[in-house]
C-alpha cells in the first residue's frame, strides 16, 4: 500500500469493522468468548497462510517483541472482548459506544507522546470533532458506574490494539502483527469462556453461525486488521486513529443496507461530524520533527 492510499486502507478497515455489529446479531445465541476464539483462529490461519505464500524473510523475535505481542493479544484482542461483553451487562449500548468512541482523541494525544512528539493541535482538534460525532450518533445512554468502568477498560483495549503494534510494525510488518496476536488470543479467549461460562461455551456452531464466523474471521479480522496495521505504520497512530470514528458509520450503513433499521437525524449528524473531523485531521500537517519534537 502506497502512502497516498493509506487513508483509503484505514477507512476501509474501520468501515469493515463496523459491519461486524449487524453480523454479530446473527450469532447472539452462541457463547461469546468461544465465538471470538473461532473468529481469531480463522483469521490467524488465513494471515499465516499469506505470510507463508509470500515467503517473507524470517525474523527472530526478541524477548521484547514476544512480550509486546502477548500484551497486544491480551489487551487489544482478548481483553477488549472481555471488557466489552461484561460492559453490556451493566451499561446500555449507547454509553459503551460513546466511551469507546473516544479512541481517536486518545490516540491523537497519546500516540505522538510514545514517539516523543508533541500532539499536533490540528489532529487533536480533529479527533475531538470525530469523538463528538460518535457520541452524537450513539447518545450518552444509560448505565452504572461499573458499566462505565468496564467501558473504559474496553476503550483501553482498543487503544492498546494500535499503540502496542506501533513498535512492532517496522520489524514484523502488518501481516505478522495482525497474525501473531490473533493466534495468541485464541487460548486466552477459550480460557475466559471456560472461566465465565463453563464447558457449555464449547459447542459447534450451526451452519448460519459458521457463515457469520467465517465473515468475521476472514473479512472483519484478517483483511481489516492487515489494512489497519499497514495504514497505521504509514500515517502514525494519531492520524490513523481519526478513522476509528468510522466504525459506527460502517455499522449504520450495514444496518440500513440489510433492512435492520433506519438512519435517524442523530445518526446522520454524527456521521457528518466524523467525516468533517477526518477531513480536517488529514489536511496539511507540520513536519513530524522540529517544533513538535519533545526534547
Amino acid at each position: 500500500m502506497r502512502a497516498s492510499t493509506a487513508p483509503v486502507g484505514a477507512a476501509s478497515a474501520m468501515l469493515l469493522v463496523g459491519t461486524s455489529t449487524a453480523v454479530s446479531a446473527t450469532i447472539a445465541d452462541y457463547p461469546v468468548f468461544a465465538g471470538q476464539a473461532l473468529r481469531y483462529a480463522l483469521a490467524a490461519v488465513i494471515l499465516l497462510a499469506v505470510v507463508g505464500h509470500r515467503r517473507l524473510p524470517r525474523v527472530r523475535l526478541t524477548a521484547r517483541d514476544a512480550l509486546l505481542l502477548i500484551a497486544l493479544a491480551a489487551t487489544g484482542l482478548a481483553g477488549f472482548n472481555v471488557f466489552l461483553v461484561e460492559a453490556t451487562r451493566h451499561a446500555g449500548p449507547a454509553m459503551i459506544a460513546a466511551v469507546v468512541g473516544a479512541v481517536p482523541l486518545v490516540l491523537a494525544l497519546v500516540g505522538p507522546l510514545t514517539e516523543r512528539r508533541r500532539p499536533a493541535p490540528r489532529t487533536v482538534g480533529a479527533a475531538i470533532v470525530v469523538a463528538l460525532g460518535t457520541a452524537v450518533a450513539a447518545g450518552l445512554g444509560s448505565g452504572s458506574v461499573r458499566g462505565l468502568l468496564l467501558s473504559l477498560g474496553a476503550l483501553a483495549g482498543e487503544v492498546a490494539f494500535s499503540l502496542l503494534a506501533v513498535p512492532l510494525l517496522p520489524k514484523l510488518g502488518p501481516l505478522r502483527v495482525a497474525a501473531y496476536p490473533a493466534a495468541l488470543s485464541v487460548p486466552m479467549l477459550l480460557a475466559a469462556g471456560l472461566a465465565l461460562d463453563g464447558t457449555a461455551s464449547l459447542r459447534l456452531p450451526t451452519p448460519g453461525q459458521a457463515a457469520a464466523f467465517g465473515y468475521l474471521g476472514a473479512i472483519v479480522t484478517a483483511a481489516a486488521f492487515f489494512l489497519w496495521y499497514d495504514a497505521l505504520r504509514r500515517l502514525g497512530a494519531d492520524r490513523a486513529g481519526l478513522f476509528a470514528g468510522l466504525v459506527p458509520v460502517g455499522a449504520l450503513l450495514t444496518t440500513v443496507a440489510l433492512g435492520l433499521g433506519q438512519a435517524g437525524p442523530a445518526d446522520v449528524t454524527g456521521a457528518l461530524l466524523v467525516a468533517v473531523g477526518v477531513a480536517v485531521g488529514l489536511g496539511p500537517q507540520q513536519p513530524r520533527a522540529g517544533v513538535h519534537e519533545l526534547v
